[in-house]
């Protein structure tokens, strides 16, 4: 029998495959990656280490998010929807930290944190980063902190130029030389702030994409989307997403405006290379310490590519801490291939993002095997409950615990095929969807209520709405019931559809993202 998760995981036997030794537990969040961001899911950018771990693991092609940075992490930490946990507060929630701590583990967080207070205050043992929602990666921000105090930004770190990438795996790697000293397993939580904007890199990882997307974005696309095909990732029958209408066909730019987002493509790429060359050092650390084999990683995104242009006129060299550049939609498109729309929108762009599984001990598949059940994560929370025997509280100082909306990825590990969920609930603004088996509604900042059938049309290009109003009504209104009842919405939130809106439509702006 399938377990399944409420309120209480106590008592409950543990998964034959993990019943001899609790695992280790690595989670690795990037930030702004889009689905089709990394080599093993149809990129053309350079990620041995990730592919690798992807070769030896298992993919998954319907893993979600939120489409956003914070409603993502504490999804993620607290295996609740968002504002059910409380949102940036966690009022209503308990974190992973919080709830393997009490079971013996040693919690080590590094990275982008994005909610209130620091994770010294939520679980974690030790903490080194940044608690704001984006920073300049040369520099820092007054944000930074270590283990609850202020940190300030040195010049170099461990023998190299300060670049934040570096910094959150070095004292990644700290902590774990710390939580191996003990004989405690571990939690370590690396949140990368990376390829989030401002796009900035060191000057030989951009140097090492020069030119490459010259091409420009059309052509790029269609070869991540032959990619994907020809690696099983996704079925002929979902068509590639048309290029959208504010995103311009690649050769109607002039030669000057085509330099400039080939450019930018070019640091966005060192970005996810830098990334991906970190994940290689922590694989590295675990092999030699000889703990990997029962290290469960879990790499993930918190929401798919980023559309907003808000470059801000600093046109300087991106290894220059001083410039600021980002990329915008069209760009994006490709990081999303072969999805509609992006962060924020609850289509799947948006809310679509990779999920890599690495367990030597305790995935049961073959190496390589690629997973098509959905997941979201709510999930997280779950796993961790399953693999470590720790009880989920009902309470937690004064705070008044949800019940748990996430089931545990076990099942999917050994082969199985897991009961699903009955359904999963999306929300980010006035960006909202519902997801019930196959089917899927879908409304992009009050637009028209839109349904699709994710079995035979995952990239959202045959809108099933109006044939099927009692369908459209009956799961509208379940949306609904979820954002009172569950997240406790009011407000903006709640406002009807406007029925006469057609599907959302992006004007590309280039105000202050024009060529320099």
């Amino acid at each position: 029998m399938i377990m399944k998760y409420a309120v209480f995981s106590l008592g409950l036997l543990l998964s034959a495959a993990v019943q001899a030794a609790r695992p280790n537990i690595v989670l690795v969040m990037a930030d702004d990656l889009g689905f089709a961001d990394l080599g093993c899911y149809g990129s053309e950018i350079d990620t041995p280490h990730l592919d690798r771990l992807a070769a030896r693991g298992l993919r998954f092609t319907q893993f979600y998010n939120t489409a956003k940075c914070h409603s993502s992490r504490v999804s993620l930490l607290t295996g609740l929807y968002c504002d059910q946990a409380g949102s940036n507060q966690l009022s209503r929630g308990t974190t992973i930290a919080e709830v393997l701590r009490r079971a013996g583990y040693f919690t080590a967080m590094s990275g982008k944190w994005h909610l209130s207070k620091q994770p010294t205050d939520f679980g974690f043992d030790r903490y080194w980063g940044h608690l704001s929602g984006a920073t300049n990666f040369f520099e820092g921000d007054g944000t930074f902190r270590y283990n609850g105090e202020k940190y300030d930004i040195p010049e170099q770190l461990n023998g190299r130029p300060f670049y934040t990438t570096y910094a959150i795996m070095d004292y990644a790697l700290e902590f774990l030389d710390e939580a191996l000293a003990t004989d405690q397993p571990f939690l370590l939580y690396t949140a990368f702030n990376a390829p989030h904007y401002p796009l900035q890199a060191p000057e030989a990882a951009v140097k090492k994409y020069d030119g490459l997307y010259d091409r420009g974005w059309d052509v790029m696309r269609t070869e991540r989307h032959r990619r994907q095909l020809e690696d099983g990732l996704i079925p002929a029958k979902w068509k590639l997403s048309p290029r959208p209408s504010h995103v311009p066909d690649w050769q109607s730019l002039s030669r000057k405006e085509q330099q400039w987002e080939a450019d930018r493509m070019e640091v966005f790429a060192a970005m996810v290379d830098v990334l991906d060359e970190n994940m290689g050092r922590l694989v590295k650390y675990l092999e030699a310490k000889g703990v990997l084999d029962n290290t469960m990683i879990l790499f993930c995104s918190d929401n798919g590519a980023c559309p907003f242009e808000r470059t801000q006129g600093r046109y300087l060299k991106p290894w220059d801490p001083k410039s600021y550049w980002t990329y915008d939609s069209s760009w994006s498109m490709v990081g999303n291939t072969p999805f509609r729309l992006y962060k924020q929108n609850q289509h799947e762009g948006g809310i679509s993002s990779p999920l890599i599984a690495h367990w030597p001990k305790g995935i049961l598949v073959p190496g390589g095997s690629v997973s098509d059940q959905p997941g979201h994560l709510i999930d997280f929370m779950a796993t961790f409950l399953d693999v470590s025997g720790a009880d989920y509280p009902t309470q937690v100082g004064e705070r008044r615990i949800d019940p748990l909306q996430g089931k545990s990825l076990i099942p999917i590990f050994e082969g199985k095929t897991r009961t699903p969920h009955e359904q999963l609930y999306f929300h980010f603004g006035t960006d909202r969807a519902l997801r019930q088996g196959p089917w899927k509604l879908v409304s992009a900042k009050l637009g028209r209520w839109e349904l699709y059938n994710m079995d035979e049309d995952r990239t959202e290009t045959n809108d099933l709405s109006e044939g099927n109003p009692d369908r459209v009504r009956t799961m509208s209104q379940e949306w609904f019931r979820m954002a009172r009842q569950v997240e406790r919405l009011s407000g903006r939130h709640l406002k009807p559809v406007q029925s006469n809106l057609t599907r959302l439509n992006f004007r590309k702006d280039t105000s202050s993202g024009a060529a320099p």
